[in-house]
């Protein structure tokens, strides 16, 4: 690699906090040494969605835990590198707290911008896309400034952890089928990508959300799904001209074939 090439870095659905302590302990100290590792070399990070299994915002508390990965993120921001936090559907209820402490950049929604002649569309992925309206409908109370009132009404203590515990089974209930590739016609993320592309063409569509890492074609585009790091601690890079798929394994960054899915 060439000293002066820098990299923009993609990676999602790290959902810290779940399953139990100990194990999102680890995820975080990896998600820590991979942010360690690529330091040297970014020039941006965007951290597309489900950063934590669960998040809320009081006005005056905050969820514990976490504090390495948000130490590590306050220093890069502090050196100079732009880090983009997206929220997911697992921590929608981010406010104000990492923008004004960590200085991070957050996004509620979709965010397009251009990159050495190259067009993004980066999103966490929720609610896109044909079909999901059950998720959609709830996306929508959720998101609702009186039903955030009235969670913060409830103690923190309860609010939380009532919170965690649906956020949990959310998850597991829909674990198995995010191990599964669909098909283009099937996949929800790739069919809204596509009907943009029509109107509103882009070089690259980067999602989390999934859970499956992908990098598929898509009409002169090019479709990706950083995929979780449950499992698979994966991400994606753009060097400048490409975006590729990457896994960070063993302390290392290596290569990751997702254009076969099975």
């Amino acid at each position: 690699m060439n000293q002066e090439t820098k990299y923009t870095y993609f990676a999602s659905d790290f959902h810290l906090g779940t399953p139990d302590s100990k194990t999102s302990r680890e995820r975080e100290n990896s998600l820590v040494q991979w942010l360690e590792h690529i330091e040297k070399d970014a020039d941006e990070i965007f951290l597309i969605g489900d950063i934590f299994d669960f998040w809320f915002e009081y006005k005056t508390v905050i969820p514990k835990g976490f504090v390495r990965l948000q130490a590590k993120i306050a220093t890069m921001v502090d050196k100079g590198i732009p880090v983009h936090f997206f929220k997911g559907n697992h921590d929608m209820w981010m406010f104000h707290y990492f923008q004004e402490e960590l200085g991070v950049q957050l996004h509620s929604d979709e965010y397009c911008f251009e990159k050495n002649g190259k067009r993004f569309f980066v999103a966490h992925g929720d609610g896109l896309g044909p079909g999901d309206y059950k998720y959609k409908f709830i996306k929508r109370v959720f998101r609702n400034p009186i039903c955030q009132w009235a969670f913060a009404r409830l103690h923190p203590n309860f609010g939380i952890s009532l919170a965690n515990y649906f956020s949990r089974s959310s998850r597991k209930s829909g674990m198995a089928k995010d191990m599964v590739y669909l098909g283009k016609e099937n996949e929800w993320l790739y069919q809204f990508a596509k009907e943009n592309q029509k109107n509103n063409p882009h070089d690259f569509y980067v999602f989390g959300h999934r859970h499956l890492p992908l990098q598929l074609d898509l009409d002169q585009a090019s479709y990706i799904n950083t995929g979780e790091w449950l499992f698979a601690q994966t991400f994606a890079r753009f060097d400048g001209d490409h975006l590729s798929l990457f896994e960070w394994k063993n302390g290392k960054i290596e290569s990751f074939d997702a254009s076969k899915p099975n």
